[in-house]
C-alpha cells in the first residue's frame, strides 16, 4: 500500500545554497517533487553569496528519506551537511528520567529523606505494610513488564531492543495520568521464570502492566500473576485493545444504525489481543463471530487445535455453523471486520462484499489488513491503529485512565465489569453530536478520556468492594 510522509521519518538536513531570491524556493520543490513534505525552513546563517539553511521535512520510510537526501545532494551550487533523524533524535540518552521530589539542600534534610530518619518510615512499614502505599513511591508506580518476544510490527526482538518501546509507554503514563510507570525489560522467555521475576520485584508497585509477551504465554503469565499477586495485573495487549475496540465499535454502530447483537462479525486474528477483544466484544452483547487465523476460519474440531488453549476456546464459543474458508470466503456478507493479524489480506473487492453499512477495523500496525483509503471506498466507517488515518484504535485511549482507576482505588484485581465500565466510558467520550464515521473514537488529547475513563473504574471497583 502506498503510504503518506510521516513524522516517524522526518529528517532535518543542513544545507548551503547560493544567496538567490528563489533559493529555499527551488529547494522545497526538489523535496516535494520527490513525494516529501516539507514541514520546517530555518535560515542560521546568511551572507552575501551563501545561505545555510536546515530543512525539516517527512518521508515514508528510510529508503525514501536517502531519496530525497540524494537528490538534493545532486543540486548544483548545493552543499549538504549534517542529516539528522529526528526520531533518533527524541530518543537519544532515552526518554525517563528520576527526579527526587524533595530537595536535598543541607544535613537536616539529608537526615529526613535518609538515615536516620527514615528508619522510622521502615518501622511503620513492618508496623504495618499498608503503609507503604502512603509513605512510599508504590502508591503511584507501575512496572511496565516485557520480554521483548512479541513487540507490535516487530515480533521477537528482545529485551534490550524493547526498551525503547517500554520507555515510550512509561512516558505516556506519565503524560496522560500522572502515574510513575517503570520499564521493566526481562532476558527470559521462560514462562516459569517470569512469573518469579515479576512477583519478586512486585513490593516496589501497585499495579503490573505485561507488555509484548507472545502467546499463549502470556495468558498464562497474567493468569498465574493475578492468582498469586494482591495487586492488578493488566495485560495491555489484550484488555487495552479491548477496552477501545469495544468502545470504538459501539459509535461505529451507531453510526450505522445497527445493533450489536444483531451484526454478524468477522476477525482475522487470535492471537492475545484477538482473544481478548472477542471476549469483552461477548460480554457487551455480540452474538455472532468468526474468526481466522493464519489457517483459515476457526471451527470446533478442526485439525490441530490442542484442548485446553485459547484456540480451543475460541472454536467452542464462534462459529457454530461450523464453516470453513478463508478469510476471503469468511468476509463476504459480515457487518464488521476487525483485523488484528498482519498487513494486505484483503482488497477492496473483499470490502465490497461486506453486508451494506459494513464497519471496518484494520488495526494491524504498521501495515494494516487493508489500506484505509481503499477500504473507505467501501465501508461507511474505518478505523486503523495508525496515526496519520481517521478513527485511530490507540491503547493510549485505555490503559492511563485504567491504571487511575485502579491506584485511586487501591484495587487488587481486574474485572470483567471494570474493562466494560471503561469502554462505556471512552465511548461516551464522543458526544452524540460530534459523532460521525470520521470520528468514533476521542483524541488522545482530549483532557475528559482519562477522568472518564478513571472514575468508571473507580466507580466499578467501589461495587465490587461493596459486594465482596
Amino acid at each position: 500500500m502506498s503510504m503518506a510522509p510521516s513524522v516517524q521519518y522526518s529528517i532535518t538536513i543542513r544545507l548551503e545554497v547560493p544567496a538567490k531570491p528563489t533559493a529555499v524556493s527551488e529547494l522545497t520543490a526538489i523535496v516535494e517533487q520527490a513525494g516529501g513534505l516539507v514541514t520546517a525552513i530555518d535560515v542560521s546563517h546568511s551572507d552575501a553569496e551563501r545561505i545555510r539553511i536546515d530543512l525539516t521535512c517527512a518521508c515514508t520510510n528510510d529508503s525514501h528519506a536517502k531519496e530525497i537526501e540524494t537528490k538534493l545532494r545532486s543540486v548544483p551550487g548545493v552543499v549538504v551537511g549534517k542529516v539528522s533523524d529526528r526520531t533518533f533524535l527524541a530518543h537519544l540518552g532515552g526518554k525517563l528520567t528520576i527526579e527526587s521530589k524533595l530537595p536535598i539542600r543541607n544535613r537536616d534534610d539529608l537526615s529526613l529523606i535518609y538515615t536516620p530518619g527514615v528508619a522510622r518510615i521502615c518501622e511503620a512499614i513492618v508496623e504495618d505494610p499498608a503503609n507503604a502505599r502512603n509513605l512510599t513511591i508504590k502508591r503511584n508506580t507501575v512496572a511496565v513488564v516485557t520480554d521483548g518476544s512479541a513487540v507490535l510490527g516487530l515480533g521477537n526482538i528482545g529485551p534490550l531492543a524493547a526498551l525503547p518501546v517500554m520507555e515510550g509507554k512509561a512516558a505516556l503514563f506519565k503524560r496522560f495520568a500522572d502515574i510513575d510507570a517503570f520499564p521493566i525489560c526481562l532476558d527470559t522467555q521462560d514462562t516459569d521464570e517470569i512469573v518469579r521475576t515479576v512477583k519478586a520485584i512486585a513490593p516496589v508497585f501497585a499495579g503490573i502492566n505485561l507488555e509484548d509477551i507472545s502467546a499463549p504465554r502470556c495468558f498464562e503469565i497474567e493468569e498465574r500473576l493475578r492468582a498469586e499477586l494482591d495487586i492488578p495485573v493488566f495485560h495491555d495487549d489484550q484488555h487495552g485493545t479491548a477496552i477501545v475496540c469495544v468502545a470504538a465499535l459501539r459509535n461505529a454502530l451507531k453510526v450505522v444504525g445497527k445493533n450489536i447483537g444483531d451484526v454478524k462479525l468477522v476477525m482475522s486474528g487470535a492471537g492475545a489481543a484477538g482473544t481478548a477483544v472477542l471476549k469483552l466484544l461477548f460480554a457487551a452483547g455480540l452474538k455472532h463471530a468468526t474468526i481466522v487465523d493464519q489457517h483459515g476460519i476457526i471451527f470446533d474440531g478442526r485439525p490441530g487445535i490442542e484442548a485446553g488453549t485459547s484456540l480451543e476456546w475460541v472454536a467452542k464459543h464462534t462459529n457454530p455453523a461450523k464453516a470453513s474458508g478463508t478469510l476471503k470466503e469468511a468476509i463476504v456478507g459480515a457487518d464488521v471486520f476487525i483485523g488484528v493479524s498482519a498487513g494486505n489480506l484483503l482488497e477492496g473487492s473483499d470490502i465490497e462484499k461486506m453486508a451494506a453499512g459494513s464497519i471496518v477495523f484494520a488495526l494491524a500496525n504498521p501495515v494494516p489488513e487493508i489500506d484505509p483509503a481503499v477500504a473507505a471506498k467501501f465501508a461507511a466507517v474505518v478505523a486503523t491503529g495508525r496515526s496519520d488515518f481517521a478513527n485511530q484504535i490507540n491503547n493510549v485511549l485505555a490503559f492511563p485512565g485504567f491504571f487511575r482507576g485502579l491506584l485511586d482505588s487501591q484495587a487488587h484485581d481486574i474485572t470483567e465489569e471494570m474493562l466494560l465500565a471503561a469502554a462505556t466510558a471512552l465511548a461516551g467520550c464522543v458526544s452524540a453530536d460530534e459523532l460521525n464515521s470520521s470520528y468514533i473514537v476521542p483524541s488522545v488529547f482530549n483532557p475528559n478520556v482519562t477522568k472518564s475513563v478513571a472514575a468508571a473504574v473507580r466507580n466499578e471497583a467501589s461495587k465490587q468492594l461493596k459486594k465482596g
